[in-house]
């Protein structure tokens, strides 16, 4: 029997957050003048951070890998990771020369946030620079934020595509995120339909939030495409996202997970004979994840902190509940649920609980925000709060 010695890898973009504190909406600059700002917050960003460090966080057994450079930047990301769990940083390499990966978060009140980012080593980061040796004792590989890592939308995808080769090939379950990018640039205007057809198939959960899969695939970012506005109330237009969902299918992946931010996490799963060869996550009863079609609503929460890396929380929710066996709408409940806890506090991570603590918020009531939809049939499961579509294999 095959011997693990972590439950996950984590992989792809890691940088540093410098996110500083603003009193106010207008806090920014005209040119030539100052501004003064609050306390500076450092902390490693992205998902290989964000995802890796939630899911240590979860009780999950984890490792991370990303690439940082030999400067002051790269010591305080390794550093504040050692502080968590010194193995943690076993698997981030540092060659010399590179520059590490930082973001400045400008997050003012009542306003979206934006952001000065800096790719760094993440530009250089290469099939090569993976640890096989680790990964192939995990159970599973997950690697976020592709379109911000230039070599992996290079010549369409081949070290993309190299990498989930690589893993899939070693036995081990495979997960991908994306991220936002600005169409102007060039990875906005690299051909991500044709990656995605030539890596997704060695993809096990896809797991891209809405905005990001309609950007890729060069469709209009427009929420009325999959929200209904009437006089009643939002009402969710599930045939759009139905039809993103079975296209991403078709290319390959098993599981397709759409983050709609404050609607909750809708979820498509492909039929019982593609999930077979899932790999080491592979749940115990294949069937309860087959053909299933589920929407879990966000939980209210008791103070808004900021969105940074809420997504990226859901996602270490989903697997940290995949990992201990949860059926699908525990799954996808506890995913919310974790999302939830990160958007209570201002970066990535002081907001989440533990696996017990995020388990016992929810077995005392805690609420959700009511969701309707445009398509009648859809069954709300009473010890979850999710929803089953009509064509859901358990509705």
């Amino acid at each position: 029997m095959k011997t693990f010695t972590s439950e996950a890898v984590v992989a792809g973009h890691i940088c540093l957050d410098v996110i500083p504190a603003f009193y106010s909406g207008d806090a920014l600059p005209n040119p030539g003048q100052l501004s003064l700002v609050g306390p500076s917050i450092l902390s490693p960003g992205g998902p290989v951070s964000n995802t890796g460090l939630a899911l240590h966080h979860l009780g999950i057994e984890t490792q991370l890998m990303g690439k940082v450079g030999d400067d002051v930047f790269g010591k305080v990301i390794v550093d504040l990771i050692k502080y968590r769990d010194p193995k943690l940083a076993e698997g981030i390499i540092k060659p010399s020369g590179e520059t590490t990966s930082y973001t400045v978060v400008l997050s003012l009140p009542n306003r979206d946030r934006s952001f000065l980012h800096c790719p760094g080593a993440n530009d250089t980061f290469r099939s090569a620079d993976l640890k096989t040796d680790r990964i192939s004792h995990t159970r599973l590989f997950h690697f976020g934020y592709p379109p911000l890592m230039a070599q992996m939308y290079a010549k369409d995808g081949l070290e993309l595509a190299e990498i989930f080769r690589k893993v899939k090939h070693l036995g081990v379950s495979t997960s991908l995120d994306m991220v936002m990018i600005d169409p102007h640039s060039p990875a906005g205007r690299a051909n991500w339909e044709a990656i995605l057809q030539t890596v997704l198939p060695y993809v096990d959960m896809f797991l891209p939030s809405i905005e990001e899969i309609l950007l890729l695939l060069g469709r209009p970012v427009d929420k009325d495409l999959w929200v209904e506005q009437s006089s009643q109330g939002d009402r969710l237009r599930i045939t759009f996202l139905r039809e993103i969902a079975d296209q991403l299918l078709e290319w390959g992946t098993k599981i397709v997970v759409l983050k709609m931010g404050q609607l909750g996490i809708y979820m498509r799963t492909t039929k019982l004979e593609c999930l077979t060869d899932f790999g080491s996550a592979m749940p115990l009863n294949l069937e309860v994840w087959a053909n299933r079609e589920l929407w879990s609503p966000i939980f209210k929460i008791d103070r808004f902190g900021g969105t940074t890396g809420a997504g990226d929380s859901a996602i270490a929710g989903f697997f940290a509940a995949l990992l201990r066996d949860k059926l699908p709408e525990e799954v996808l409940m506890f995913a919310c649920a974790t999302g939830a806890c990160n958007v209570e506090a201002p970066d990535a991570l002081s907001g989440l609980k533990t696996w017990d603590e995020t388990w016992a918020r929810i077995t005392k009531g805690w609420a959700r925000i009511p969701l309707n939809f445009d398509e009648p049939g859809w069954k709300l499961d009473s010890s979850t709060q999710v929803w089953l579509s009509p064509i859901d294999n358990k509705n």
